[in-house]
């Protein structure tokens, strides 16, 4: 299914961000530069997606380039390249698919698409200490997505559940907007404030939504509604309910991902995504996974945000033959979707 030994540049344009990487064997890093345009997000109060892309078209060769230089390599020593094809913004997917397929054109090497959410995952195996046990339950837990995958093995996944409207991370920049914290990116802000908040009182109790469902959905828009109604009523500090919103969003993540990995005989259970960056997840699904007997792994902090390095990661382990003509840029790519 893959070579040994193989060196692969990987192009990430979903978003914001401008990243290009290259790693040996889908495990080891060589390589990696990133350039993003969220200064001039957090200054329009939003990411524009015209100007993520003109950035995105003013970053990509010259972060190809340096990332080359970095690692010392010439393009006759890379043996593929692959790049995100979806989901994200459809201008800066354009940028990076479009590069990726003329480096590939003008190298002669190989082209791979990648579905980012799928790259998500493999932010658990590039430089990881121990080995990925399968099947394994993943949780990809970012800004637009929740989902539940059941990965049977490279190439081999099985869709569980999902969100059925907010996803976590954008519940969280939503409520933290909500409660004043910040305009933007206010999900790590809401998890500080929540961190540093002392105070405790049982009387505010939050929502834990569908988490005792039948099947391993989530929804989320109606907790950030009660957010809104306990604030209105300003019996709490805007602390306080940061700290039970917090509680409320991964106590429902921890309780189904464990809940599905039981059903499904997992070994393992993964993280992935922006989300999973947040360190009361971290600390409360590695509670529970040690006293069920899963093992846990949980990709490092750097690669919980978009990244290159787990889309060459995944383009190593998840080879397509596809030819240059038929990879197009999808904006609305699903997890369990297969790239055509």
């Amino acid at each position: 299914m893959y070579n040994p030994n193989m060196l692969i540049l990987g192009i990430e344009t979903s978003c914001d961000e401008t990243a290009v990487a290259i790693v040996e064997d889908g495990i080891h890093e060589i390589a990696s530069v990133l350039a993003s345009s969220a200064d001039f997000s957090i200054e329009t109060g939003g990411i524009v997606p015209e100007v993520a892309a003109r950035k995105q078209l003013e970053f990509i060769i010259p972060v190809i380039s340096k990332t080359l230089e970095q690692s010392h390599l010439e393009n006759s020593q890379i043996d593929a390249i692959a790049v995100t094809v979806g989901p994200g913004l459809i201008g800066s997917l354009i940028v990076g698919v479009e590069s990726a397929k003329a480096l590939s054109f003008a190298c002669n090497k190989p082209l791979i698409a990648v579905n980012h959410l799928i790259g998500h995952i493999y932010g658990n195996f590039v430089d990881s200490k121990k080995a990925v046990e399968f099947p394994a339950l993943v949780l990809v837990v970012s800004g637009g997505h929740t989902d539940l995958v059941l990965m049977k093995g490279h190439g081999n996944f099985e869709y569980i559940g999902g969100t059925l409207d907010d996803a976590a991370g954008e519940t969280f920049d939503k409520t933290a907007r909500l409660l004043g914290i910040s305009p933007y990116y206010g999900g790590a802000a809401l998890s500080k404030v929540a961190s540093e908040c002392k105070e405790s009182n049982p009387i505010l109790k939050l929502p834990r939504p569908i988490m005792h469902s039948n099947n391993f959905d989530f929804s989320f828009s109606g907790l950030k509604t009660a957010v809104r109604t306990v604030a209105l009523a300003k019996k709490f500090s805007f602390e306080l309910i940061a700290k039970e919103f917090e509680e409320a969003i991964v106590e429902v993540l921890v309780f189904k991902t464990i809940k599905a990995a039981k059903k499904y005989d997992a070994k393992s259970i993964l993280l992935g995504g922006g989300v999973s960056a947040n360190r009361r997840l971290r600390e409360v699904i590695e509670q529970e996974s040690e006293k069920n007997g899963f093992n846990l792994h949980v990709p490092p902090l750097k690669l919980c945000a978009d990244s290159a390095v787990y889309i060459a990661s995944a383009g190593f382990f998840n080879q397509n033959k596809l030819e240059l003509k038929d990879i197009q840029p999808n904006p609305s790519l699903g997890i369990a979707d297969e790239i055509k």
